[in-house]
C-alpha cells in the first residue's frame, strides 16, 4: 500500500485501543504518530484521567468511538473492530478483558492474525498481578528507583517517565511491532505481555553487568553515571537555576575544566578520593555566574555541558527549534513525532480525539455498521483498570 505524505511508515496498519490511562494511551499515540489508523474505544463517562480531552496529547492522531463494554452488545462491537484490526491494545488488570468478553481467545476466534497487546504494571502473572499500582511502585521493586537521587536523601521520583513510558509504553510498542512482523510472515497472531516491571528491569541491563563486574556500587550517588562523579551531574548557578555536566572522556574533561577556570584541579579526575574536593570547587564556580552566563561560556565547545531547561523553556532552545523537536498544533505546544524517517515522514495530523466523535467515520471506513448503536448503560468501574488503577 502506498503511504500518504506525513502519515508515516505504519500507514495501513489498523489498531484498536481499549481506553485507559498512562502507558497504554501513550503506546497507542506512538503507533498513531507512526501512521497507524488507531481507533480508541472510549467508555461512557470517560477514563478517569483528570484532564480536559482537548489537551490530552496522547490521543492525537487517533479516532474515537464510544462503546460501553458492560452493555449487552458492547463486546460484540469491539470484536467486530478486532476482526478488522492488525493490533489490539488493552491495559486492564489480568482477567478483566476476558470477563468483559474481549480477551485474547475471543478476539483470536474472530481474527487469528491479531496481535493482542496487554499493558500492565505487574504483568499477567505473579503474586502481585492482581494488585493495584502506579509507576513509582513498579520501578521501586526493580531496583531502578533506588539508584536515583542523593546518598543521604530518599530516592528521587523521575516523574512517570522511567516506568510508565520507558519501561511500559516503549516495550509494548517494540513487542507489538515484532509480533506484527511475525503475524504478517506467518498469518499467526499472538499475545504480547508488556509489564512495566519487566521493561524497567530490562533498561538496567548494562548496569547489572557493571554491578557483577565490580564496576558499580549498589548505592546511590556513588558511581560514574548516577551523580556520584563530580564531572557527571548537575550544579546550581547564581540565579538558582542549573547546569548539567557530562564531561566523561579525558578530552571533554580537559575542555570542561579549562572553560570553568579550574585547570589546576584537573588531576582529581583520576583520583576518586579527591572527588569530594573537586565537587566543592565545581560547585563554587557554577554558583559564581548565572545559567545564561555559563551557557555562553560553554557554547560551541565539546565540554559536554548544557543548561537545564524547564518544560516551557525547552521548545525555545535554538537547537531544538532548528530541528523542530517541538511543534504547535491546535494551540498546544507538544513534542513532535519521533523518530524521523527519510521516506515516510511523520507529523501531528489531528488534534486529540474527542470521545465518540469519529464513530460514523470509523463505522464507514472499517465497515462495522454496528458501531452506530449508542451506549446503553453507565461507565465501567475504574477498579477494572490495568497498570494504572488504584
Amino acid at each position: 500500500m502506498a503511504t500518504t505524505p506525513g502519515q508515516g511508515p505504519l500507514t495501513g496498519v489498523r489498531v484498536v485501543e481499549l481506553a485507559g490511562i498512562g502507558p497504554g494511551p501513550f503506546a497507542a499515540m506512538l503507533l498513531a504518530d507512526l501512521g497507524a489508523d488507531v481507533v480508541r474505544v472510549d467508555r461512557p463517562g470517560g477514563s478517569g484521567l483528570a484532564i480536559d480531552p482537548e489537551y490530552d496529547v496522547t490521543n492525537r492522531n487517533k479516532r474515537s468511538v464510544l462503546i460501553d463494554l458492560k452493555s449487552p452488545d458492547g463486546p460484540a462491537r469491539v470484536l467486530d473492530l478486532a476482526a478488522r484490526a492488525d493490533v489490539l491494545i488493552e491495559g486492564y488488570r489480568p482477567g478483566v478483558a476476558e470477563r468483559l468478553g474481549v480477551g485474547p481467545e475471543a478476539c483470536h476466534a474472530r481474527n487469528p492474525g491479531l496481535v493482542y497487546g496487554r499493558m500492565t504494571g505487574w504483568g499477567q502473572e505473579g503474586p502481585l498481578a492482581q494488585r493495584a499500582g502506579h509507576d513509582v511502585a513498579y520501578i521501586a521493586l526493580t531496583g531502578t528507583l533506588g539508584m536515583i537521587g542523593g546518598p543521604d536523601e530518599p530516592p528521587a521520583v523521575p516523574a512517570n517517565l522511567l516506568g510508565d513510558y520507558a519501561g511500559g509504553s516503549l516495550y509494548l510498542v517494540v513487542g507489538v511491532l515484532a509480533a506484527l512482523h511475525h503475524a504478517r510472515a506467518t498469518g499467526t497472531g499472538q499475545v504480547v505481555d508488556a509489564a512495566i516491571v519487566d521493561g524497567t528491569a530490562h533498561l538496567s541491563a548494562a548496569i547489572h553487568g557493571m554491578l557483577a563486574a565490580g564496576g558499580w556500587q549498589d548505592r546511590r550517588a556513588a558511581n560514574l553515571l548516577d551523580g556520584g562523579c563530580p564531572y557527571y551531574g548537575t550544579y546550581e548557578t547564581a540565579d538558582g537555576k542549573h547546569m548539567a555536566v557530562g564531561a566523561l572522556e579525558p578530552q571533554f574533561y580537559d575542555e570542561f575544566v579549562r572553560l570553568l577556570g579550574i585547570e589546576d584541579q584537573a588531576p582529581a579526575r583520576k583520583d576518586w578520593t579527591r572527588w569530594g574536593e573537586l565537587r566543592a570547587v565545581v560547585t563554587a564556580r557554577f554558583k559564581s555566574r548565572t545559567r545564561e552566563e555559563w551557557t555562553a561560556v560553554f557554547a560551541g565547545s565539546d565540554a559536554c555541558v548544557a543548561p537545564v531547561l524547564s518544560l516551557r523553556e525547552a521548545p525555545h532552545d535554538p537547537h531544538l527549534a532548528a530541528r523542530g523537536t517541538f511543534t504547535d498544533h491546535g494551540g498546544i505546544t507538544q513534542p513532535a513525532p519521533a523518530p524521523r524517517f527519510s521516506a515516510t515522514p511523520t507529523e501531528v495530523r489531528t488534534a486529540p480525539a474527542q470521545p465518540g466523535a469519529d464513530t460514523t467515520e470509523v463505522a464507514r471506513d472499517w465497515e462495522v455498521p454496528g458501531l452506530m448503536k449508542g451506549p446503553e448503560s453507565g461507565p465501567e468501574k475504574s477498579s477494572e483498570s490495568g497498570s494504572e488503577s488504584s
